[in-house]
């Protein structure tokens, strides 16, 4: 497995990672057992970044990446993160990015994990109440105290970044891209780029949309949480239908699979972009990783380019309570 750097602190991790996110919970029916073979099967292909937070499950998914990794600590660059608050009786959501909540936070993390060290945290959303240098500041805090290594952040805006930079330098970015999630390119990874950051897109095949095996939003189960964001919506889903198709004719053309494609673009996008994307099944976790080994040519970047321009996909990432608090 080739391996990339995050930031500038000498934080190397394995070009492609694994999103642990959908082992738990938000895309249907779960199975612990195959999630952690997938996991297993990933550390056996040299793949040493996970990614996990604190609410996905409401701490269960960090139990469950805790529960596979515990005799395999030292293959693992374990990622995750806090700053959303789920209510566990409704559900409701809130941002907390408050010093104190940041401490009571991370232990908690730890305990679930099963570890005594964070390899990198990241402040899962910006808490607007709260100035960034706070927040961060009781990061560093973290970092002294030998509870985490490394610090990220995740949907934060360009102004945001250097405030945060500047308390403590901040080894990786995570935020949505894709080919049918472009925005970042504009203001965000020319900051992170000036600043020596790493990038790490979530959702790099656009929640599945992009491996073109969704044909419907009926595919989707009953409590699939893709059924309430826009792109997969009426209308929305039917446009958004098309850049699939023309994705999967140039992979067609290139003997790969749409996700291969759609991994290797991102990929070729710079050399400070570890792409997470989630499954929780070993088929796909295999097919994923071979992308890394995947090589575009410029006429096939120039073909893509022409194919999913940015801007090409229709409705919000998510439904409107939700963008209030990206890119903050």
């Amino acid at each position: 497995m080739k391996t990339r750097k995050l930031g500038n602190l000498g934080l190397s991790v394995s070009s492609i990672g694994l999103g642990c996110m959908g082992m738990s919970e938000f895309y249907g029916v779960t199975d612990e057992a195959e999630s952690i073979a997938t996991i297993h099967r990933a550390l056996e292909m040299g793949v040493n970044l996970l990614d996990t937070a604190d609410m996905y499950g409401i701490g269960a998914n960090e139990e469950l990446v805790g529960k596979a990794i515990c005799h395999r600590r030292s293959e693992v660059i374990l990622a995750t993160k806090f700053g959303i608050q789920r209510n566990g009786e409704s559900g409701e959501r809130s941002i907390n990015g408050k010093p104190e909540y940041v401490h009571q936070a991370c232990d908690a993390s730890l305990r679930r994990l099963g570890i005594d060290c964070i390899d990198l945290y990241y402040l899962h959303r910006v808490d607007t109440n709260v100035p960034i240098e706070e927040t961060v500041g009781a990061m560093a805090e973290l970092v002294k105290q030998g509870k985490v290594r490394y610090l990220g952040l995740s949907e934060a805006a360009p102004e945001t970044i250097r405030r945060a930079h500047a308390v403590h330098p901040i080894s990786a970015l995570q935020s949505e891209y894709s080919l049918w999630t472009r925005e970042v390119e504009d203001e965000i990874i020319p900051t992170i780029r000036e600043l020596g950051i790493g990038f790490v897109p979530y959702s790099p095949l656009g929640r599945g949309f992009l491996s073109g095996e969704i044909k419907s939003p009926e595919d989707f189960a009953a409590d699939d949480f893709r059924r309430f964001l826009p792109r997969f919506q009426g209308d929305n889903f039917n446009k958004n239908i098309q850049l699939v198709e023309r994705v999967k004719e140039i992979a067609s053309n290139k003997g790969v699979t749409p996700s291969q494609l759609a991994l290797a673009w991102l990929l070729a996008q710079g050399e400070d972009i570890v792409p997470i994307p989630g499954t929780k099944r070993r088929k796909y976790l295999e097919e994923n990783i071979a992308a890394v080994e995947i090589i575009l040519t410029e006429d096939e970047l120039q073909q893509i380019e022409e194919s999913a321009p940015k801007n090409f996909a229709v409705g919000e990432r998510y439904p409107a309570n939700s963008m209030g608090s990206v890119n903050r």
